[in-house]
């Protein structure tokens, strides 16, 4: 490995002398490594190689060049920021495919600290604020030039089309198990494919998003738990903003696991919401329209009722796009994501009020 390291350096023309490297363990799609240079009159500088996943990225050139797109525009317009930065070979691409075919990448490292989850509502708010940064730091870019690297991703209305027509092919029998599930989704059919229906129209802005905002796609600062910079944009295409506080509000504001089997722990939690709006909005509240910001409570129930689809749907079929690690696995995903989604909308008024009195007072 030493060796295919070394290579991978030479072609991206990193300078000095190779000193060392560690495989980075978090994170489940690519191999990532933490690699160190010796350089002369610098000393030791730290750089991030990741070989990418090509059979989860299916176009991994398209997907570069969105980043490369996005990360040279928020470097060029904050240069005192810390930003992603990836290197180029010197044929001037921002990738390097070898003989093997894997396809490699190289950025900058930054020295920090990630939360896989948390209970302290100044991280959860700062977390907020790091997610909202990105989207005011892309308000004036040209999204129209991203590539849709997957297509209908944050579609709810084509993913529950999709969900219930398997159900009704149902080719692994399993479709009378989850009849309550099908039934409860079948009732807010209507409700959560409403704004991807109003986004196909182009009733809602079409903004730059990350679709991934999780709380550990931010690196904060070791020390003071500042964050530094969003990371692992794999999955920007062009979207709604709103999906993106949905989707981290969905997962950092669980009670529980993504995967909690024992429903009764799965809950909504209106304080840790209530943080990361704070955080959110006061970065974007002056970028968004007001409908994008009345809105972002229904877009936390939509694609919360999206994923939970998702996951219905790959067991209705067999499981085979999600990893499971038992029999019944996406199962529990779907039920655990339903009930957060009916947690959703039995506070729904309450969290419409926190969203509003966030937007007012802070």
């Amino acid at each position: 490995m030493f060796e295919t390291i070394k290579s991978i350096g030479e072609k991206f023309r990193i300078p000095g002398k190779l000193y060392s490297f560690d495989a980075i363990t978090l994170g489940n799609i690519n191999s990532t490594y933490k690699v160190i240079y010796q350089q002369e009159n610098v000393g030791f500088q730290t750089y991030l190689f990741q070989r990418v996943n090509t059979v989860v990225f299916k176009e991994p050139v398209k997907i570069m060049e969105n980043i490369d797109h996005v990360t040279s525009f928020i470097c060029k317009k904050y240069p005192n920021q810390i930003t992603l930065h990836f290197h180029h070979t010197d044929s001037g691409e921002i990738y390097y495919v070898a003989e093997d075919d894997c396809f490699w990448r190289v950025s900058n490292y930054v020295e920090s600290v990630t939360f896989n989850s948390t209970e302290d509502l100044s991280v959860i708010e700062s977390t907020g604020e790091a997610f909202g940064n990105f989207q005011m730091q892309l308000a004036d870019f040209d999204g129209s030039i991203l590539h849709e690297t997957i297509p209908d991703f944050h579609n709810t209305k084509k993913r529950l089309d999709v969900l219930f027509a398997d159900a009704e092919r149902d080719v692994c029998g399993r479709a009378c198990e989850v009849k309550a599930e099908l039934d409860y989704i079948q009732s807010v059919r209507a409700t959560a494919s409403e704004l991807s229906i109003r986004f196909a129209n182009g009733e809602i802005p079409n903004r730059v998003t990350h679709n991934d905002t999780k709380a550990n796609n931010v690196l904060f600062d070791r020390r003071t738990h500042r964050p530094l910079v969003v990371i692992d944009l794999d999955t920007i295409m062009p979207g709604m903003a709103m999906y993106d506080f949905g989707d981290a509000v969905r997962f950092i504001a669980n009670t529980s696991e993504e995967d909690e089997s024992d429903l009764s722990t799965v809950y909504f939690d209106t304080a840790k919401f209530r943080a990361f709006a704070r955080g959110f909005i006061g970065k974007v509240k002056d970028s968004l329209t007001q409908d994008e910001i009345d809105n972002l409570v229904l877009a936390s129930f939509s694609i919360t009722v999206e994923l939970a689809a998702r996951f219905l749907d790959d067991y209705l079929v067999g499981d085979t796009y999600f990893k499971c690690k038992y029999p019944g696995h996406n199962l529990v995903r779907a039920r655990c994501q339903l009930k957060l989604a009916k947690d959703i909308m039995n506070k729904y008024d309450e969290l419409n009020w926190i969203v509003r009195d966030v937007v007012q007072n802070g």
